[in-house]
């Protein structure tokens, strides 16, 4: 399994909010995350490296799973426990009120690769069948307009409410979790913030994605710069991991 990691501030912000980790554990699992922080001042930092750190500690930690059932309960139980820590930290300080973060993440397992999403970073696969597809769904409000058919894919696109969540780690105490199996084989996975997405078409995207030519770094650092050149105007981080022949996380 080959993994690579990258984030850039941009070209406006004067803050990078975005964070990010590719954790190992004691049996050589992997547990790769992307957060975005939110809220007013540098709390938004505050609160993307609150819950990476979290997430670090608690996975190099793990001993592995028995099985899928033992794996997800564990992905639940310290989602909310996460939450539960960004929260906390926004009452101790004035400036920290309101802070919170997006959360995207693919966990790799001998029992199978499951992606877990809560707001709008986003995870993609390249897969060995030569296809390319989103793994996740937005939690925003236009992404809600548009599950109930008030609201087109191309008219999302351009609403000037699209980056409004209507879920994230840190802000309320109920969290929506959303956890995915994946079973279709994976060449390789994306996770980014919408840094990227949010401004690099996803048929862009893949196109970069499944270039067989390109080294996972090369990859990396192409999406990050058609990022930059649309304006670089928020922070853009990206993740890929690609799992090699006979890989068995």
């Amino acid at each position: 399994m080959k993994c690579f990691g990258a984030t850039d501030t941009g070209l406006v912000r004067a803050c990078n909010q975005d964070s990010y980790v590719i954790a190992s554990n004691e049996v050589g699992d992997v547990f790769a995350l992307v957060c975005d922080g939110i809220g007013g001042g540098n709390s938004g930092d505050v609160a993307s490296q609150t819950a990476i750190q979290y997430f670090s500690e608690v996975f190099s930690a793990n001993q592995g799973f028995k099985d899928e059932e033992e794996a997800l309960t564990w992905l639940r139980y310290q989602v909310r426990k996460a939450n539960d820590t960004v929260f906390t930290l926004s009452t101790t300080r004035k400036d920290y009120q309101g802070m919170g973060t997006t959360l995207v993440g693919v966990l790799l397992i001998p029992q199978g690769s499951y992606v877990i999403n809560i707001g709008d970073s986003r995870a993609y696969a390249s897969f060995q069948d030569g296809s390319f597809r989103c793994l996740t769904q937005d939690h925003t409000l236009v992404q809600e307009l548009v599950n109930h058919g008030e609201l087109s894919e191309e008219e999302m696109m351009n609403h000037p409410k699209r980056n409004m969540l209507t879920n994230a780690l840190g802000i309320w105490s109920n969290i929506r979790i959303d956890l995915t199996r994946i079973d279709d084989p994976v060449d390789t996975f994306l996770l980014c913030s919408d840094g990227l997405h949010g401004y690099v078409p996803d048929s862009v995207i893949a196109k970069v994605m499944l270039d067989p030519r390109q080294t996972l770094q090369g990859k990396s650092k192409q999406l990050m710069n058609l990022a930059l050149l649309q304006g670089g105007y928020d922070n853009i981080t990206i993740i890929l991991i690609q799992k090699e022949a006979g890989d068995k996380r």
